[in-house]
């Protein structure tokens, strides 16, 4: 692999901090200071909190790693933008997020402004081999995983006022609204003895590693990711009425929640089935991959459909052995039957930054791919998202496998 020379690498670090940082407030372009605080759910963050916390990332862990750190903006910032890391230190409640009127909108924005001019400086003195580097890159990946939160936390606060606003016409849905439209089929995978985990020189966050050996069985593995049309058979075939379908807590979820139908899906007057997209309520897209479905709903399509989920390595292996297949990123991220736990040999960064993914190993379902509000450059075959059974705001689909 040719490596770009040091002084490359440093410009090109420094430009995408820019590009990265610029990114979250194109998001957040056109919404007022009143949609940037709206907290709908404890799981959904405000806006505002979101552009907070990707700036504190960044003081906290970068800047006050500096031989001589600045400082900071503002002591009650560790405390009010801290997410979990409990080494740090006190975290203001989750569910309260939506609480802080202040520091106002207009204030958070400064705060991005000075943390970022304090970055510049230290990245003009970045060299790319340096830990220092490395953490500046964990924390783009960081910001770029808190612009997909941020989509799909906007989503769930506008589907929660009565008026469905809408946030821009052009809405990563309209990407992949046409990404199923060939009749399903399944590609074949001999299996055998295959390598999952992160295996190059890119990053890759520490529950990617180690790379290591699985053993597979033969294994076919949808062609596509399921559409909203499949799913529409399934609900019209009672798929929400048949206990028989669904695992023991889903069945439960089912009756307590009164599930009918995936998030954001409702009938429209004529009874056509409407769906709620950034772009406000529009006609359910048919050939669109189903989204928004939980852990349970995906397992109880897949025993409808006589099939199964994939395992996470089953489909790390068809990513990297046969990537044109259809859909495998930017569409939905997809549910896999394999409990979110560590690889063989596993190791936790050193330090508060090492709590970014292992204390998560517990309760946890993986997703794999990437969805349509995945920022770009942010997926990879072997990346592992991670969700509980029951959530269903993320972009979340499903592709089939089964046994050949």
């Amino acid at each position: 692999m040719n490596r770009p020379a040091p002084q490359e690498a440093a410009n090109r670090l420094q430009l995408d901090y820019a590009r990265i940082r610029a990114y979250s407030l194109e998001l957040v372009r056109g919404l007022s200071a009143e949609d940037c605080q709206l907290q709908s759910m404890p799981d959904a963050s405000p806006l505002k909190w979101h552009l907070a916390h990707t700036t504190w990332f960044f003081e906290t862990f970068v800047l006050a790693s500096l031989p001589e750190p600045p400082s900071v903006v503002d002591p009650s910032y560790k405390v009010l933008f801290n997410s979990y890391y409990v080494g740090i230190g006190e975290r203001h409640l989750r569910a309260e997020r939506g609480l802080l009127s202040r520091p106002t909108l207009d204030e958070v924005l400064h705060y991005r402004r000075q943390v970022d001019q304090q970055m510049q400086r230290a990245l003009a003195d970045c060299q790319p081999s340096t830990s220092l580097a490395a953490l500046v890159t964990l924390g783009l990946q960081h910001e770029q995983q808190h612009q997909e939160l941020m989509l799909t936390d906007l989503k769930h606060h506008f589907y929660c006022n009565p008026l469905l606003p809408a946030w821009r016409d052009d809405a990563p849905e309209r990407a992949s609204a046409a990404g199923t439209n060939q009749p399903h089929a399944y590609r074949r995978f001999q299996g055998g003895l295959c390598e999952i985990g992160a295996s190059d020189q890119h990053f890759s966050y520490d529950n990617e590693d180690p790379c290591h050996k699985v053993w597979l069985e033969p294994f076919l593995l949808g062609e596509r990711n399921v559409s909203n049309r499949d799913f529409v058979a399934f609900i019209e075939d009672g798929g929400y009425q048949r206990p028989e379908l669904w695992l023991s807590d889903g069945w439960d979820w089912v009756c307590r929640q009164q599930m009918q139908a995936p998030l954001y899906w409702q009938r429209g007057p004529g009874q056509d089935w409407q769906a709620f997209t950034l772009a406000g309520l529009q006609a359910l897209s048919c050939d669109a991959p189903v989204s928004h479905v939980s852990l349970y709903e995906a397992d109880a399509y897949a025993r409808w459909a006589g099939a199964r989920l994939p395992t996470e390595a089953e489909w790390e292996h068809a990513a990297r052995t046969e990537p044109e297949l259809a859909g495998l990123f930017g569409e939905v991220w997809q549910w896999t039957n394999s409990a979110y736990l560590p690889y063989p040999g596993y190791q936790p960064a050193a330090g508060a930054v090492g709590e970014y993914n292992g204390k998560f190993m517990i309760n946890q379902m993986v997703l794999r791919g990437s969805s349509c509000a995945t920022p770009t450059g942010h997926s990879r075959p072997s990346y592992r998202n991670f969700f509980p059974a029951a959530a269903q705001w993320q972009f979340s689909g499903l592709r089939l496998a089964r046994n050949p």
